[in-house]
């Protein structure tokens, strides 16, 4: 029997999920329907698979690789982690992860399975969910290419459908696929019994895949083979070679392959699947009291029914909603009525046209040191607390166009000040004079939060030299 090695996508943005998804800090590492990241929930609900390997493989950009590194680190999933280049859509993704799967195969034995999921999904019933795996596990194997059909509890107008006599719980051929419908085509849809929500999950042999994929887009091949044989590891990283992948052309697992070839099969689904891909989503998928209204966070209700708020930073209050989202972040709130929450991802658009930052990141930043969360700021000064996790330590760096005050206030730090070196503990400061040599360590057991008053006449991030960096980013400017 072919190990299946589990590869699981994580490149996506998460617009319509927005404030509490951005570019930054999407939604498959955020924590939005059980106390686990999207991120984790996927990689720990493979157990009872047959025939897993040891390893699990991720792919995801440059911004996103030290959170996604330390959440699988939390749940102790080891994993190799590929950085792509630059997004193009799932089905080079898929090529990567097959080339890199081939290359790790003792000659002579069989190509492994891939099983292809996107990090920001949920199933609700996971025995299920193995349960179809391992159903069209048998059929890949014999270089059949596996899709997973959901089935459909509503006519949904926001998925793609594909189009299967599955009458049994066996992979069986795929008729046809169909792009996102309107209402009515979506009903029709339905009354046949034979059309399936898309799910985006995948399983079949890596080398399977890359031949169906030479035959359709060739091109796609060349350049990602080329981008692997050229790749580097980087610390815990995979890095692709980056001008051979920006010259790969992009295109979805669908369009490039499932929709052309003549081995496309598909297992049907029943096991609570969700995309969550809207706020009215999360309200569907949520805990909710007797009126149906969800709380993430700090809330209360009042003469409210079937609403949902989810709050950040402070208590939210509301009376007399009906049908309603209320989203709080440090920076940003939204207010939307639940059924029209999928034109978040238009709102989005118009902010980016505003060329508006919140659409990148929370107020709160996360570094692979920890996090800095700008509390303040006017012309001239800016005020962060900064976190660094215990062991951590910032690069060793200067600034040209600011000075900045350090005052610790939980926790102690070992500062490096051009030529010295000490112990700052609660209620001690420092100054760092403009062009001063400097950085922050914490080789102690507790983090150390502290708070930093940023002085000058440009306070941009990009105002930074690294000397030296723990997290290879010497010479880089974020």
């Amino acid at each position: 029997m072919a190990l299946i090695q589990p590869v699981i996508l994580s490149g996506g943005s998460g617009t319509r999920l927005w404030p509490a998804s951005r570019a930054a800090y999407p939604k498959q590492l955020l924590p939005l329907t059980s106390d686990k990241t999207m991120l984790q929930d996927t990689a720990q609900r493979l157990d009872g698979v047959e025939g897993l390997t040891g390893r699990t493989l991720v792919i995801c950009n440059e911004a996103h690789r030290f959170l996604v590194a330390e959440q699988l680190r939390e749940i102790k999933v080891q994993a190799d982690i590929v950085l792509e280049p630059e997004g193009k859509n799932t089905a080079p993704a898929a090529a990567v992860a097959a080339l890199l799967a081939l290359s790790n195969t003792e000659k002579g034995d069989d190509a492994p399975l891939l099983l292809i999921m996107p990090a920001d999904h949920i199933i609700q019933d996971k025995n299920a969910f193995v349960s179809a795996i391992n159903t069209g596990a048998a059929s890949a194997e014999h270089g059949v290419l596996v899709t997973f059909g959901v089935v459909p509890s509503y006519p949904h107008t926001g998925y793609g459908y594909i189009e299967a006599d599955a009458r049994t719980l066996v992979a069986v051929p795929v008729d046809s696929f169909i792009e996102k419908p309107d209402q009515k085509t979506a009903v029709n849809l339905l009354e046949t019994n034979r059309f399936f929500w898309n799910s985006g999950i995948f399983l079949f042999r890596a080398d399977s895949y890359i031949d169906e994929l030479g035959k359709f887009v060739p091109e796609m091949v060349t350049a990602c083979r080329k981008s692997m044989d050229e790749a580097v590891m980087d610390a815990d990283f995979i890095r692709p070679d980056a001008e051979s992948f920006k010259a790969c052309p992009a295109d979805s697992l669908d369009y490039a392959v499932m929709e052309k070839t003549e081995h496309a099969a598909m297992v049907q689904l029943d096991a609570g699947w969700s995309d969550v891909g809207s706020w009215s989503a999360v309200h569907d998928y949520s805990s909710k009291d007797a009126d149906g209204n969800a709380v993430l966070g700090d809330a209360i209700f009042h003469e409210c029914s079937n609403s949902l708020i989810s709050s950040q930073s402070r208590l939210v209050a509301a009376v007399g909603l009906n049908d309603m989202i209320v989203v709080e972040d440090k920076d940003s709130v939204l207010v939307a009525a639940k059924d029209k929450t999928q034109g978040v991802k238009e709102l989005v658009e118009k902010l980016k046209e505003q060329n508006r930052d919140e659409i990148y990141h929370h107020r709160q930043v996360f570094r692979p040191w920890g996090s800095y969360d700008s509390i303040d700021s006017d012309e001239g000064f800016q005020v962060k607390r900064l976190i660094v996790n215990p062991g951590a330590v910032l690069s060793l760096q200067k600034h040209a166009q600011r000075a900045e005050h350090w005052t610790v206030v939980r926790g102690k730090a070992r500062i490096t000040l051009d030529d010295k070196e000490f112990d700052l503990t609660v209620n001690e400061s420092t100054y760092i004079p403009i062009g001063a040599v400097h950085r922050i360590a914490n080789p102690f057991e507790e983090p150390v939060h502290i708070i930093e008053v940023q002085c000058g006449d440009y306070l941009g991030e990009d105002d930074i030299v690294r000397l030296e960096d723990e997290y290879g980013r010497e010479g880089t400017k974020t």
